[in-house]
């Protein structure tokens, strides 16, 4: 969810303010996934090295995020919507620590979209904290090091238990991937709009699903073969 800094810069405002707006983007598009039939999505809120930011704002994102957990508990859970918090969350601020567990915990029978809002994340962390937790299991002698393949090393990530990405929609038209799902998104289609994320909403994702719709998806292999291993063929 990039550009709510430059949305604030362009207008005169303090950056806060981006993030502010970019908080009713966080609304309109959650609303619209869950109308459209989305299963899994994943807003990359707060990565581990945003850490580094101003003390003011960090704090400012902090409290922005305790106020929309507060605003919207209710509507998730009368929504189907499941929150799945990833990342680092020690790291969180005591209060808003509190306040996702009894959002998790609200919302954990629900069954029609689940949401994964990573905060103090990183992906090369998530790999490594995977590895660590492998190596951990074959030194007690739980788990055979031969037994170790891409399963085993998923079922240790963060999204165990949930299908990798298919789309990576990268806002305010930065391209790189920023540390983000590395492991996950090995295959997923990329789609770059220069759109601020302050600016995004339903018709915006609309047009990303559309373009990820007429896309071939391959997964190394060719045609007819690329439509067998996905599924669809």
């Amino acid at each position: 969810m990039d550009g709510n800094g430059r949305w604030a810069e362009r207008r005169g405002l303090p950056r806060l303010e981006g993030h502010r707006r970019g908080a009713r983007s966080v609304d309109a598009v959650v609303t619209a996934a869950r109308e459209l039939g989305l299963e899994v999505l994943t807003l990359f809120a707060f990565s581990s090295e945003n850490w580094g930011r101003p003390p003011d704002e960090v704090a400012g994102l902090m409290e922005l995020l305790a106020t929309y957990l507060n605003q919207e508990r209710r509507r998730l859970v009368d929504n189907g919507i499941r929150l799945n918090p990833i990342g680092d969350l020690v790291r969180l601020p005591g209060p808003v620590r509190a306040m996702l567990d009894e959002v998790v915990a609200e919302s954990a029978d629900r069954d029609e979209m689940v949401l994964n809002v990573a905060l103090s994340y990183g992906g090369r962390e998530e790999i490594v904290r995977a590895a660590r937790a492998l190596a951990g299991e074959v030194a007690a002698g739980r788990l055979d090091a031969d037994a170790i393949d891409e399963a085993a090393f998923t079922a240790r990530l963060f999204t165990a238990g949930q299908p990798d990405p298919d789309l990576v929609i990268r806002t305010s038209g930065e391209q790189r991937l920023s540390n983000f799902l590395l492991w996950q998104i090995a295959y997923a289609e990329i789609y770059v709009t220069r759109t601020l994320w302050p600016d995004f909403r339903r018709r915006h994702l609309v047009r990303a699903l559309q373009a990820f719709a007429g896309r071939e998806r391959r997964y190394g292999l060719i045609g007819e073969s690329a439509q067998k291993a996905s599924g669809h063929g």
